[in-house]
Parts: structure tokens; C-alpha cells; sequence
């Protein structure tokens, strides 16, 4: 479990944080409790972000689909006119 540290104990203990993350720890420097930034050994790689088009290839989409329900939203926002 990765350990919360205020920011100001961090300022005041980097040395010490630096030295438990290269023995492999991480932790989350957070301010008011909100995390702003995340401390992990070099030889740790960061979590990766997900990427877009992770669902490639799992469904179509119509060669119409930008053309779909064209006469409604007309018929709505002409009804005024």
C-alpha cells in the first residue's frame, strides 16, 4: 500500500523519503489530503495511463452514423419556424 505524506513533512524529510524509495517504497505527497504528486523507485515503473482505443475492433460503427436521425432533429428544431 502506497504511504500519504503532507507536503510539508515531505519537505522536511526528503532526504529520508528518497533514501525508502530507492529501498522500493512509494508514496503520494497530497496537500489538504489531496494528492498531487506520486514518489516511486527509478527501477519502478510508473502505472500507465490507459489508452485510447482500448476497445478497438470491438464493435462498428454504421457508415451512416453521422447522417442518423437527421429528419427528427429537423422536424424539432424547424417545428418553431
Amino acid at each position: 500500500m502506497t504511504q500519504a505524506v503532507n507536503i510539508r513533512d515531505a519537505k522536511a524529510h526528503l532526504s529520508r523519503l528518497v533514501a525508502r524509495a530507492a529501498q522500493g517504497e512509494s508514496f503520494v505527497i497530497t496537500n489538504a489530503g489531496k494528492p498531487l504528486a506520486r514518489i516511486v523507485p527509478i527501477d519502478q515503473p510508473a502505472p500507465q495511463a490507459r489508452r485510447v482505443g482500448f476497445m478497438g475492433g470491438q464493435f462498428s460503427v454504421p457508415d451512416d452514423f453521422d447522417r442518423m436521425g437527421r429528419n427528427e432533429i429537423a422536424r424539432r428544431f424547424d417545428a418553431g419556424t
